[in-house]
């Protein structure tokens, strides 16, 4: 995994105006950066701003505020035919393999699409035959390019979506929720093609989810959002092991254990209240109506994001120097 950053989001806000003074605060001043040919994990509750996060930074969604700089190019700069130009290098693996492809298209046509949107064949059979290619890649067989997509089962969709993303030859895909609408059976089998699908190509990866157990499998670093706020950012390792922020400690504690022993002896923590609305969060720390350590400065102040340990940063007034921790969270169980 190489150090050259491939894209910088800084201090990113996407918010909705809903009309008569209301505004949904989806993204709220959101900054991580990702390396050339690594996974960076993006979890958290749903409704957190994750999905918001993907479609802004491919431009899907214009920002509120803050900067997204892919590849040395800030992306909400470009103009049309700058930005036509850079989606070959930029690609997205939508959410729901039943509603992304276009029923009334073959397989071959829904690959093929951007292919010819951007003029990457002179024939027919050249294009097809990579159509034919990018169907093997992901675990189909060229007999499938002329059926329909509902002739497949929601796992071979997901791979037809993954053949799609893959046919402009991208350096960077944004996977929204790849597996949520998957049979758990089937859902390993995808994490595993998209790893390998990254050691052929050099893939670099944004892989947004809610499920922390499978986001440990291809990740090599993870960000905790909360409310469309990051609230814990660090390698995966140091996350599971060493969780710092009180909601990363409690949606780890929520993963269910193998072993039914250590399942049935471990103390969950569970977040009483409901989830706060983005409309109108918080103040200070968003997370302070749920967390079980809040103190007085929590509603009075939003805390900094700051590198508690080496390569390991939260936004937490708890490891704020100039607080006195009269409370320290304590992690419940180590998930390996």
């Amino acid at each position: 995994m190489g150090e050259e950053r491939i894209l910088e989001v800084k201090n990113l806000k996407k918010h909705f105006n809903l009309g008569k003074d209301r505004v949904l605060k989806a993204v709220n001043d959101v900054t991580f950066h990702i390396n050339k040919g690594e996974t960076f994990g993006l979890v958290g509750e749903s409704g957190c701003g994750k999905s918001t996060i993907g479609r802004t930074i491919i431009s899907l969604y214009q920002k509120t505020a803050g900067d997204v700089i892919f590849d040395g190019q800030n992306v909400h700069d470009l103009s049309e035919k700058e930005m036509f130009k850079l989606r070959q290098k930029m690609q997205m693996i939508f959410q729901d393999p039943y509603a992304s492809l276009n029923p009334r298209s073959t397989v071959r046509e829904v690959i093929s699409e951007p292919m010819e949107v951007h003029h990457l064949y002179k024939s027919k059979k050249e294009q097809n035959e990579r159509v034919y290619q990018l169907l093997e890649e992901v675990g189909l067989n060229r007999d499938h390019a002329n059926r329909y997509p509902h002739e497949f089962s929601g796992g071979q969709r997901q791979r037809i979506g993954i053949a799609r993303a893959l046919a402009l030859d991208p350096d960077f895909i944004i996977a929204d929720e790849p597996i949520s609408a998957l049979d758990v059976s089937v859902q390993a089998q995808v994490v595993n093609l998209l790893k390998e699908l990254q050691e052929e190509k050099g893939l670099t990866f944004l892989f947004i989810a809610h499920d922390l157990s499978m986001v440990k499998q291809i990740s090599d670093r993870i960000g905790v959002m909360y409310l469309g706020n990051m609230m814990e950012l660090t390698v995966s390792e140091s996350l599971y092991e060493n969780p710092l922020h009180p909601y990363t400690q409690a949606l780890l504690s929520a993963i269910p254990i193998p072993d039914p022993d250590i399942e049935e002896s471990r103390e969950r923590i569970i977040l009483e209240g409901e989830l706060p609305s983005p409309i109108n969060p918080p103040s200070g720390c968003v997370f302070r109506t749920r967390c079980p350590f809040a103190m007085d400065i929590c509603s009075q102040e939003k805390p900094a994001w700051q590198e508690v340990e080496t390569n390991h940063f939260v936004a937490c007034h708890l490891y704020n120097e100039d607080v006195k921790k009269t409370k320290k969270p304590e992690m419940v169980v180590n998930i390996k």
